[in-house]
């Protein structure tokens, strides 16, 4: 006699526990003022390193909407509220600011 396993539910993305909230708001450069500097004079670099340290390739950094990718992508895996049209614009209109504070994000969930 054999017995059969039937999936019938496959596994979902598994979110962090999150606030819901970014935990800094998107004019809070001065919070950290090593990546507010960085992002200010060379925003190219700003873009390449968030992208490599959230494990992604630099060159996303880069890319005509890799900042909105990786924003949509850090704002699941966080668990932090939002759409990806408003990541669009996010990234569109406030640019470097939304940079800064996906890095500042990445530095609190990574220390």
């Amino acid at each position: 006699m054999t017995s059969t396993t039937v999936i019938i539910q496959q596994p979902g993305v598994v979110l962090n526990a999150g606030t819901g909230r970014w935990s800094t708001g998107l004019c809070s450069c001065f919070d950290d003022m090593p990546i507010c500097c960085c992002g200010l004079l060379c925003p190219m670099f700003m873009g390449c390193y968030v992208a490599s340290n959230y494990g992604e390739n630099c060159c996303v950094g880069m890319l005509p909407g890799g900042i909105v990718a990786l924003r949509t992508h850090m704002r699941l895996s966080y668990g932090i509220q939002g759409s990806i049209c408003e990541d669009l614009v996010m990234t569109c209109c406030c640019g470097i600011f939304e940079i800064c504070r996906m890095a500042r994000e990445m530095r609190k969930h990574t220390q």
